[in-house]
């Protein structure tokens, strides 16, 4: 596989491991202008948004992720988490004890290397950022800094904020980022677990020139990673570390929430509601936010979000809930998320599995509302593109997929020839024809 390899003869079937950026023999510079042609062919206005071959699977997944959380190939990564609230939670954090490990074991590395030492939570949101000070200088530009978000749902795909999505190892060379402000670095990265739950904590990342674009670095985070595993296992449970709270949103109007062993309480349905929006904001939320979040109502004052609120700590202890911003202090399993994780790692049948509903059906809480339908429209298009003839059964079978005419459709050509089950599934695709409309009768 020499340099004059062209765009239309790459073949992720050549590569030794495919979540590694360049193929053996790979000449980067080539690489770097294939990958920059097909990055403007999936962001020019217009296009139908479909990476070129020339693109791994992997980040050819991440663009179209990318690209359907509204992300800006031009945009810039926002600062969430500064000074105090930086602090306190990098302070809470589990992975602040294994730091001195990630400083020992990457630090001469990094600053040898020109490269830096990045450290990010489950939601892709910088915790530390260390190592050569003209890299740091570089990457202050970007905001690639603590406190900022580098969620693939933010920026795009990067390192640190994909392997966190999809829960693995991966390497992101040069333009394969999603953002063009990244397009100069490459940056591996590696999913840290708790040892005692299996719950994902963040990731170790190492970002830095084409120089990282190496099986090599790839392999250095994920042992550094399985090293801080080690560790968290020999240090044991944190100490005074919060109950983990365990919420179940889907399909029901009531959600049920178990903290720790063997309690489990069935919230209100606007205690459901502010449970479910400080699960997706584990850094907290103030309470003009959770206002907005919550009701359609412009009238509704701050005091009757505060009465609410109260009586929520009242409920699950002020050791779960935390005040200035409110947010849940322990760590919190959410089948929503359960789903949206699957998904982002694609594993559309997994998720259809975990998904027992509709969020919290009966809110109109304007946050939750748009996060149900942002759940519901992922899964639906994962199974519509998938074409899986069992999976869109199960789709249709379930009450929420019982009227979905294009997913009926599809089923019907999905099924294969001669199947016992045709006759029935067109029958119904010529009721729903006749209630609804907008598809022609098969």
């Amino acid at each position: 596989m020499g340099g004059s390899r062209s765009d239309s003869a790459f073949r992720e079937a050549d590569l030794v491991n495919p979540w590694v950026a360049l193929e053996p023999g790979a000449d980067p510079v080539e690489r770097v202008g294939a990958i920059r042609r097909a990055h403007e062919a999936f962001t020019a206005p217009g296009t139908a948004g479909r990476p070129v071959r020339s693109v791994r699977s992997v980040v050819a997944d991440s663009w179209r992720r990318s690209a359907q959380a509204r992300v800006s190939p031009d945009g810039t990564a926002r600062v969430e988490l500064a000074d105090g609230d930086l602090g306190s939670y990098r302070t809470e954090h589990p992975l602040g004890r294994v730091m001195p490990l990630f400083r020992e074991l990457m630090g001469a590395f990094a600053m040898d290397g020109e490269h830096l030492l990045a450290v990010c939570d489950a939601q892709g949101r910088m915790l530390w950022v260390e190592g050569h000070a003209t890299a740091r200088r570089r990457a202050d530009r970007m905001n690639f800094v603590p406190g900022a978000t580098w969620a693939e749902s933010a920026v795009g795909t990067n390192a640190p904020g994909t392997a966190v999505a999809i829960d693995r190892a991966v390497q992101v060379f040069a333009a394969e980022h999603f953002s063009r402000t990244v397009h100069t670095w490459t940056c591996a990265a590696a999913p840290v677990h708790d040892p005692h739950s299996g719950r994902l904590l963040g990731a170790v990342d190492i970002t830095g020139g084409d120089r990282l674009a190496h099986p090599h670095s790839l392999a250095f985070v994920q042992a550094v990673a399985r090293a801080a595993e080690s560790q968290l296992a020999l240090l044991g449970p944190q100490p005074h570390e919060p109950p983990a709270v365990e919420l179940r949103a889907l399909g029901r109007d009531e959600a049920l929430l178990s903290v720790g062993e063997g309690r489990q309480l069935r919230l209100s349905r606007r205690h459901s509601e502010i449970a479910v929006l400080l699960a997706c904001h584990p850094e907290g939320l103030t309470g003009d936010e959770l206002l907005v979040a919550l009701y359609e109502d412009e009238q509704i004052t701050p005091v009757t979000l505060r009465a609410e609120l109260s009586r929520l700590r009242r409920l699950l202890g002020t050791d779960v809930l935390n005040s200035r911003p409110y947010r849940l202090t322990a760590p919190v399993t959410a089948d929503f998320d359960t789903v949206l994780r699957r998904l982002a790692s694609g594993a559309p049948s997994a998720a259809l599995h975990a998904y027992a509903g509709p969020l919290l059906p009966a809110s109109r809480a304007p946050a939750v509302a748009r996060l149900r339908s942002r759940i519901e429209g992922r899964l639906r298009a994962s199974l519509l593109a998938r074409r899986d003839a069992d999976l869109l059964a199960d789709w249709t079978g379930s009450p929420w997929g019982a009227d979905d005419l294009e997913a009926w459709t599809e089923l019907a050509a999905a099924l294969p020839h001669g199947s016992a089950r045709a006759p029935l599934v067109l029958e119904h695709i010529r009721e729903l024809n006749a209630e609804q409309g907008g598809y022609p009768a098969l």
